[in-house]
């Protein structure tokens, strides 16, 4: 939306992403509901408001089942406000905040939430997206269909299974410095390569930790935030979603039309007035560690095959000319999908209010959050200061 009031952050909250299977002292057995609930108390106190503050709920997840979000609210206090629960895939955190925002601008609500929540089943993730002819065959097997994005990119730009390793490395290392992220150990190339094969030629450590998990973010008109220092403004919320002759595993038809993620990040800039060359820090997408490099070239940071290159000679790192994934991404954070786009965008938050810690970005103040999600859906927000 371009034309409506100015949308800002009023405060964000943000549970350890992790297993709570109860098997162990540091991760007791919770459920999505307990999970979204301590995100949405934690936003409440960073933003210094009382849930009476909330007047609707956008909330999202994907295997929680019917009325997810009014279970996790059940918890905080049910005030009669409109919740709303939204399903879009690993976007879904995305979409309840591109929702949040539209009310917002439009002037429908004054403060809003959006909260993410997940508790994810054990093993593959058991995608629905595909028809069942495509899902009997195998389609729906998440490190297989990366494989055969990695082949053809591969094949196209010369990357190496070195510099996926790479991504990795980069990412585990940022995520030892985050104190909510599921794996906090750094790892070396070797250690990448040496790890067993999955889908040739990603390995166990190319992919991304699934976890369960809570997010939550308030967004209000300016002159309802509590206090205006280091205020966080949307500059864009978009969302598309599949354009025609594009498909996942490589498969696409030959046509000129823009995929997804070109066409989001078109729309993102244009929304923004901003361009790749304004961004300080970036969360990319990075289920598997390849995705990474192919999400910041169609993002527009970098060429057609220069992301590898870029990478190898630090561009990326926390202390490099573009930041990406300062806080681990989902390599190291973990990846409970409902809950996820929303933690891209409170790190975000985080590092353009130089609040980061150990892990900040010096004098941040344009910061981009990117999620997929099957069908597919690609949500791209952008924040400024």
């Amino acid at each position: 939306m371009k034309n409506g009031r100015e949308v800002v952050i009023a405060g964000v909250g943000l549970t350890r992403f992790n297993s709570y299977d109860g098997q162990k002292d540091d991760r007791p057995y919770k459920e999505y509901y307990d999970l979204g609930s301590e995100a949405i108390l934690d936003a409440l106190e960073n933003a210094g408001m009382a849930w009476t503050d909330i007047e609707a709920a956008f909330c999202g997840s994907v295997y929680c089942g019917t009325a997810s979000g009014h279970q996790t609210i059940e918890k905080v206090g049910m005030t009669g406000i409109p919740i709303v629960n939204v399903e879009n895939a690993c976007s879904s955190g995305s979409s309840a905040f591109r929702l949040a925002y539209q009310m917002i601008a439009a002037g429908v609500y004054d403060i809003v939430i959006a909260a993410g929540f997940e508790k994810m089943p054990r093993g593959f993730i058991q995608s629905t997206s595909w028809p069942e002819w495509q899902r009997l065959m195998g389609f729906n097997v998440q490190p297989a269909s990366y494989a055969m994005q990695t082949v053809r990119y591969m094949e196209e730009t010369g990357a190496t299974e070195e510099d996926f390793a790479r991504v990795t490395v980069k990412n585990r290392k940022n995520g030892a410095l985050n104190p909510k992220a599921r794996l906090q150990k750094p790892v070396t190339v070797e250690e990448v390569l040496a790890s067993r094969m999955i889908a040739k030629p990603l390995r166990l450590l190319n992919a991304c930790p699934l976890a369960d998990g809570g997010s939550a973010v308030i967004l209000c008109s300016k002159d309802k935030l509590k206090s205006k220092a280091k205020t966080v403004t949307v500059a864009a919320s978009v969302l598309t979603s599949g354009t025609y002759g594009h498909t996942y595993g490589g498969g696409s038809v030959k046509i000129k039309k823009q995929d997804t993620i070109n066409y989001s990040a078109d729309m993102a800039w244009n929304t923004a007035g901003l361009g790749p060359e304004d961004v300080d820090v970036v969360q990319a997408y990075d289920t598997m560690s390849s995705g990474e490099l192919w999400d910041l070239e169609e993002l527009g940071f970098c060429g057609k095959g220069e992301a590898p290159r870029l990478l190898r000679e630090g561009h990326f790192d926390l202390n490099g000319k573009l930041p990406v994934n300062t806080d681990g991404g989902l390599m190291s954070r973990g990846h409970p999908l409902g809950a996820t786009a929303l933690a891209q965008i409170i790190e975000i938050y985080r590092q353009l209010r130089d609040e980061a810690g150990s892990r900040q970005v010096s004098g941040a103040k344009v910061g981009l959050a990117h999620a997929m999600g099957a069908g597919p859906n690609s949500g791209i927000v952008i924040l400024k200061r």
